[in-house]
């Protein structure tokens, strides 16, 4: 509005106040000293509207970002690392809800922060032994078949495939991404089992001290009845025995793997 009406004002003749003389722009075609002044101020206060509005733009737009980025952080905070990668809370959330889904229980029942951080150390020890992976198993046929038969199981521990398959849709999974991470559990056993069952070997004290002083009472407390000799429980004492002896050796492995692979927890809440 402003330069259009200097505009206008400054194309219309002037009529001299006192003479009635009427007064032409001056001729050879360039403007008066008073329509270039107008004309500056004009685009000047262009220029000044134009960066304010700019200024404002990328204020707003920074304030913006620097919300959402708060927000990300609040949501998804970083709980542990291996190195470089970052296991965050909603992963660890993600995990104790596929862990009740595999188990049948659904829907599962709110976690309070000691179960999340049980959960938060399982999916950080299981990312890092799959590290220590020789060769890639994810397509094992072997493992994809045992993996097939527990996801069967699965689908049992509900009262109806409608129930598995509303379960299903809420975890935000299919049954391949499912299959997939039972044959991670399956790759796991076996990257335990390779590096560990050699270590755990028994000597034969090992298995007669358990069934005098384990197996005896609890069966006779248990069963009421005759113990078994010990050569038909003996290969059930040595796998427990052996079984207890890899538990061992796990965890002073994963202690060893924690600071060459840099594993880091931080604290993990039910907060949102």
């Amino acid at each position: 509005m402003f330069g259009q009406t200097s505009f206008r004002a400054y194309k219309r003749p002037i009529r001299d106040g006192e003479t009635g003389m009427r007064r032409h722009p001056r001729a050879g075609g360039g403007p008066s000293p008073a329509r270039a002044n107008v004309d500056s101020r004009r685009r000047r206060g262009e220029r000044v509207w134009r960066d304010g509005l700019l200024t404002c733009a990328l204020v707003l737009l920074a304030m913006i970002s620097s919300l959402s980025s708060s927000r990300a952080e609040i949501l998804d905070r970083v709980v542990a690392s291996i190195g470089e990668v970052a296991i965050t809370q909603s992963d660890v959330e993600h995990e104790y809800r596929l862990e009740r889904f595999l188990d049948g229980q659904w829907p599962p029942p709110p976690p309070d922060s000691k179960t999340l951080e049980q959960v938060r150390d399982r999916l950080t020890y299981q990312k890092l032994l799959l590290e220590e992976e020789n060769q890639d198993l994810s397509h094992d046929p072997a493992l994809e078949k045992t993996a097939t038969e527990e996801l069967d199981g699965v689908r049992k521990r509900f009262s109806s495939e409608q129930d598995y398959l509303a379960a299903l849709h809420s975890l935000g999974m299919d049954d391949k991404q499912i299959l997939a991470a039972l044959v991670d559990q399956q790759r796991i056993l076996r990257i335990i089992e390779e590096r560990l069952r050699p270590q755990a070997a028994l000597a034969t004290l090992e298995v007669e001290s358990y069934y005098r002083d384990v197996f005896t009472p609890e069966y006779t407390r248990t069963h009421g009845a005759p113990v078994p000799p010990l050569t038909e429980v003996e290969g059930q004492i040595k796998e427990i025995l052996v079984q207890k002896k890899i538990d061992q050796l796990l965890a002073s492995w994963l202690e060893d793997l924690r600071p060459i692979r840099q594993v880091r927890f931080y604290p993990v809440t039910t907060d949102k």
